[in-house]
């Protein structure tokens, strides 16, 4: 025993090589590394990426559902709508039912930022999946997908 157990009554955590949030920023850091080097020239952020992204696949919606597709805190989310705006990236707008409801949609400016860098975004998924296998990328991400429940 160490003498950090020893400090702990005989308690000690999972070694930081096993520790779950650890090893998730570690793959979050190499998955992110190539994805920021693809945006580097693109003058847009991961996290206006991912907005685009999820823009892009679910089309127009309200500021709550946005954040939580892209991963963003809602305050977060509406700093960077406004930067994308200005940008000329998405455009928004006043809910037809709910005027205090505010949409939020992809241009076709914002569209070209994803074709652009469409070849490079499947390099990239491609690398991954070539490196974990198939399999193992499908069963891994079912895993992450069951972190939802905590």
């Amino acid at each position: 025993m160490t003498d950090d157990m020893d400090k702990m009554g005989g308690r000690a955590l999972p070694s930081t090589k096993r520790s779950v949030p650890i090893a998730l920023i570690r793959a979050r850091e190499k998955v992110m590394g190539p994805i920021r080097e693809m945006l580097s020239d693109s003058g847009i952020t991961e996290q206006q990426w991912r907005i685009l992204r999820v823009l892009e696949e679910f089309g127009p919606q309200d500021a709550s559902s946005l954040a939580e597709r892209a991963c963003l805190l809602l305050p977060s989310q509406t700093r960077i709508v406004q930067t994308l705006l200005e940008k000329g990236f998405v455009t928004r707008q006043a809910d037809e039912k709910d005027r205090r409801k505010q949409t939020v949609a992809i241009t076709e400016a914002g569209r070209k930022i994803i074709l652009d860098k469409l070849d490079e975004a499947q390099a990239i998924a491609a690398r991954i999946e070539d490196v974990i296998g198939k399999k193992r990328l499908s069963e891994l991400l079912d895993i992450l997908d069951d972190f939802q429940k905590l």
